[in-house]
């Protein structure tokens, strides 16, 4: 069998991001997220808690499945990493974790709309997610290969872009034929597709199995179109590959410029997870928004991300990836600063009119700055780590961009779980997101703009 093309690698590329994305649109932020709280509150309540505890004990639900799924991804990254890179193939890899993905998703099918089995429908969303996250950690470490180091931000942001569009399309798909209403119709007012019982909520429920679909149908053209560059097993044995990211690790030391990149990002893209997998959440809980409007907003956030994406591999192409991180966080604070201080009642110190639709248009104008910044910065740093990676050591380094991603990944829920607890205000349990966000941009300072050649830190290269 001939060899794909250039070209068709890169769009075999693309074809994960747009594969993938549903599982962050759809369940994370936008359908499942929204729903899965929804079903605690009431169940909660049905529990005797007021309303304002059940939304309170709601979020830190949520907090809790993404903070151990966060623990899970962090502990186990460099690791496989390391593996797969020892061993010379990385493709494997990446279908397993995309049987993990499509049980996981497909799963969601079952859980109750009454809340009785709750916890289920946490751990099948945590396994397709963890599935995911993993799945993403391999692909990134193919993104040095496919073209020059001037190229590569550009090729990260049209990937991301194009992942968006997927998303969008999926999400547009799910609101118009199965999501319902309050009045039981979806979007195009409309009884659910295929006879689905929308007193069961069985047209939401069937997002989970869209989803892994979705991702199963739109996943060939990667495994068409992408090879492991290195088909020779290495035979690299556990033992190997723990000593070899043990020296990656250890070379940090050495490497100020990763080790601050890492450190930056991990804090600023937990920080940035959590404005993901919180959005939906506090537009249900605080602003009171049903599943439909939420997808509309996600619609809109989605575009957002895609046009930002695109626009911001440009710009990384011509300014570099490290002024559009920045940029990019400095407008995610104004964001968060925004919601926590926003609620039915109030706008910052000024008290609203009842019935004000003040607060839902500021929001639709925060989904727009979070998907087009959050999508803009996710695509930039990923550039940014290709400047910092060892080609012999990609799947690696990339594990150990996916650990900075991860690795305190459970901070961001944690942190947002403990302060809703404390304060038993949804809303306030954000602010936790804005000294991430800060703190990650002040490690910048010490990121060089064009990262690190190998020659300045191998250990092959120092003085005896």
């Amino acid at each position: 069998m001939a060899e794909p093309s250039a070209r068709k690698r890169i769009w075999g590329w693309f074809f994960f991001d747009w594969a993938s994305q549903p599982y962050h649109t759809s369940l994370v932020t936008f359908v499942f997220g929204p729903f899965f709280a929804a079903v605690a509150a009431q169940y909660f309540m049905s529990q005797g808690y007021s309303d304002l505890v059940a939304d309170a004990r709601a979020q830190s639900a949520w907090s809790l499945c993404l903070t151990l799924t966060g623990l899970i991804i962090g502990i186990g990254a460099p690791v496989m990493g390391a593996l797969a890179d020892t061993a010379g193939r990385r493709i494997p890899w990446i279908v397993a974790f995309s049987v993990m993905y499509i049980v996981g998703a497909g799963a969601l099918w079952f859980t109750d709309p009454a809340g009785s089995n709750m916890w289920f429908m946490l751990a099948a969303f945590g396994l397709g997610f963890v599935g995911a996250e993993y799945a993403l950690i391999f692909t990134n470490a193919q993104l040095p290969t496919l073209g020059a180091k001037d190229e590569i931000g550009e090729i990260s942001g049209s990937g991301f872009a194009f992942g968006y569009l997927g998303g969008l399309v999926a999400l547009m798909i799910a609101l118009a034929l199965f999501v319902e209403q309050g009045n039981g119709l979806t979007l195009l007012n409309r009884p659910p597709a295929f006879g689905f019982d929308a007193s069961a909520r069985e047209g939401t429920r069937f997002i989970g199995p869209l989803v892994a679909i979705w991702y199963a149908v739109f996943m060939i053209p990667y495994f068409l179109w992408v090879r492991d560059l290195d088909k020779s097993a290495k035979g690299g044995s556990f033992g190997q590959a723990m000593r070899s990211l043990k020296g990656s690790i250890k070379s940090l030391g050495r490497r100020r410029s990763l080790a601050a990149f890492l450190g930056g990002s991990m804090l600023y893209r937990d920080a940035l997870n959590g404005l993901y997998s919180f959005g939906g959440v506090y537009a249900t809980l605080v602003l009171d928004w049903e599943l439909t409007s939420i997808g509309v907003f996600g619609i809109v956030s989605i575009i957002a991300a895609a046009a930002f994406s695109w626009i911001g591999g440009k710009a990384d192409k011509r300014f570099g990836p490290k002024p559009v991180i920045i940029a990019a966080i400095l407008v995610l604070i104004g964001v968060c600063i925004t919601v926590v201080f926003m609620s039915r009642e109030f706008f910052f110190w000024v008290t609203l009119a009842p019935g004000s639709a003040l607060p839902d248009t500021v929001f639709f104008i925060c989904g727009v700055l979070i998907g087009g910044m959050g999508g803009t910065l996710q695509a930039a740093s990923r550039s940014m780590m290709t400047r910092h990676t060892d080609a012999d050591r990609s799947t690696e380094e990339f594990g150990l961009y996916g650990l900075s991603g991860r690795a305190t990944a459970f901070i961001a829920p944690a942190l947002i779980g403990i302060v809703t607890a404390a304060t038993g205000s949804a809303r306030i349990g954000v602010s936790p997101l804005i000294p991430l966000f800060l703190l990650g941009l002040v490690l910048l300072v010490w990121v060089k703009p064009q990262g690190e050649s190998q020659q300045s830190w191998s250990p092959d290269l120092q003085p005896s």
